[in-house]
């Protein structure tokens, strides 16, 4: 069993994250190996060209990353992460989906996918978190 005994457990303890709660981020699914979590886009997350701002979707990727890693081992931080970003988004909703790469003693290495809702891959963000 993980750190957080229900879905609804992890939420609560990631309400406090404001900057990704406030961006519209939500905890959509959480097992011992995944995470998923979704937000619905709004003009707030457009840049100056009318495309889904990179900060935007590092955020989503960020709280998946996070969710999982702390449901591997509470407490965890990053100690370095990547992203590469991919194709524009065009849909409404963007999905992150993390997955376990390599849990290990000290580190658990982390793969983020995030898509829009058109089916469009948009970036794959790769981290490493630190187990306190």
């Amino acid at each position: 069993m993980g750190s957080f005994a229900t879905i609804d457990e992890a939420r609560e303890h990631f309400k406090n994250d404001k900057f990704a709660t406030n961006a519209g981020v939500t905890i959509d699914e959480l097992t011992e190996k995944t995470s998923t979590c979704s937000m619905l886009l709004t003009d707030d997350h457009k840049n100056a060209y009318g495309g889904v701002m990179g900060g935007a979707i590092f955020t989503l990727a960020d709280l998946a990353f996070a969710a999982l890693a702390n449901q591997i081992h509470s407490l965890s931080v990053a100690s370095e992460v990547s992203i590469h970003y991919l194709s524009g988004a065009k849909g409404s909703k963007l999905t992150a989906k993390a997955e376990v790469i390599k849990d290990g003693k000290t580190t658990t290495v982390i793969s983020v996918n995030i898509t829009d809702d058109t089916g469009r891959h948009v970036a794959v963000f790769m981290g490493t978190a630190f187990k306190l």
